[in-house]
């Protein structure tokens, strides 16, 4: 690899439901094979539906690639166009997963803080590619489930550069040939953005007494059933 290329985690979800071939896993692929221009090298992931396989790919993905950012790409059904999501919560994950297992404290990370920003600026972002005409929406509320917890755990390893989209389940904008091209717009543009590295928000992972990433999860023999927004009608991943 070139040593000047910087590096962007592209990652999507496998199986899910009905999803059993998952238009997040499809569009990373599609990113890998497009590229994101000269200089950008993209690795992909594909992340499983559980919670505690997800996060230990997470730490291993910053812990060994170290890249400029994450791009996580997962679902929304019921979702016609893109969500940039701008924050991550800690608390709350009582959904199971596909292995009918959950946090045991409902936390990603304990003792972390209670919700964490990316360092890039979903807003104006929104806003820029709104005025290109895509069809974009800034969202600071991504909500309680799988791909949620995957982006705080994220946030946190990765100091903020992290990003997470929202991308349709159904419909025409979640065929790779429409999804690809504008998920590539949107991740070239994001890595033109200033941003600040040195974010107070993280000042806490400098200090002695950080957080511990170790979290145990609980299980069940129940079936992993997803939750519905009970604002939108959207089921999340």
């Amino acid at each position: 690899m070139d040593t000047d290329e910087a590096v962007v985690v592209v990652t999507g979800f496998g199986p899910f439901r009905q999803y059993l071939d998952n238009p997040s896993w499809k569009a990373a692929q599609g990113l890998k094979l497009v590229g994101l221009g000269e200089g950008v090298k993209v690795v992909i992931r594909e992340l499983p539906v559980a919670y505690n396989r997800a996060h230990q790919v997470i730490v291993d993905l910053w812990k060994t690639l170290n890249p400029k950012f994450a791009i996580h790409l997962g679902i929304a059904t019921g979702c016609r166009g893109i969500l940039l999501e701008q924050t991550g919560k800690n608390h709350g994950y009582s959904d199971r997963d596909v292995c009918g297992s959950c946090p045991v404290n409902q936390n990603c990370i304990d003792g972390g803080p209670a919700k964490l920003d990316s360092i890039v600026d979903m807003r104006a972002l929104s806003k820029q590619l709104k005025k290109a005409g895509k069809d974009i929406t800034y969202s600071r509320d991504a909500g309680r489930y799988l791909c949620d917890y995957v982006y705080y755990c994220s946030l946190f390893h990765g100091r903020g550069r992290a990003v997470f989209i929202h991308v349709p389940a159904s419909g025409s904008l979640s065929s790779p040939d429409r999804l690809v091209p504008l998920l590539q717009i949107i991740i070239q543009t994001l890595l033109l953005q200033k941003v600040d590295r040195c974010s107070p928000s993280y000042s806490f992972l400098s200090t002695s007494s950080s957080p511990s990433s170790a979290i145990t999860f609980s299980s069940s023999s129940s079936s992993f059933s997803s939750q519905i927004n009970e604002n939108t009608g959207t089921v999340l991943q």
